[in-house]
């Protein structure tokens, strides 16, 4: 059964770091694109990061760009995202999301195109 699962969330203060993990079993994560989406209270889901399958592109929103890199560990079967210098407006549930199999070397552009989600990690930046 194709799965993935989130980790690595928690309270952060302002300017510090965590690290996302997106773990998948049942199938390989180097065939797929992954995204990363995070949903803040009373807002919509909006797409954070993607990195497409076998790593020909990588893609960001312009609130993380500069500050959050999205990379995988095939070894691992593992996607992250590094978030550092991070801000109170990034505080949100992340999830983690992979696209139908057929997305070759490119990202979907609507989080409705994904197939699969995990169940969400909490980052909380706050003093």
């Amino acid at each position: 059964q194709l799965q993935v699962v989130e980790s690595g969330g928690g309270l952060v203060q302002p300017g510090g770091s965590l690290r996302l993990s997106c773990a998948a079993s049942g199938f390989t994560l180097d065939y797929y694109a992954i995204a990363w989406f995070r949903q803040a209270p009373g807002k919509e889901r909006e797409g954070v990061s993607c990195i497409s399958s076998s790593d020909r592109n990588t893609n960001y929103a312009d609130s993380v760009k500069g500050r959050f890199t999205i990379s995988r560990d095939n070894a691992k079967n593992t996607v992250y995202l590094q978030m550092n210098s991070l801000k109170a407006e990034d505080t949100a549930v992340y999830y983690c999301a992979v696209a139908p199999a057929y997305y070759i070397g490119a990202c979907p552009t609507s989080r409705h195109e994904y197939a699969y989600w995990g169940q969400g990690t909490q980052v909380t930046v706050s003093a």
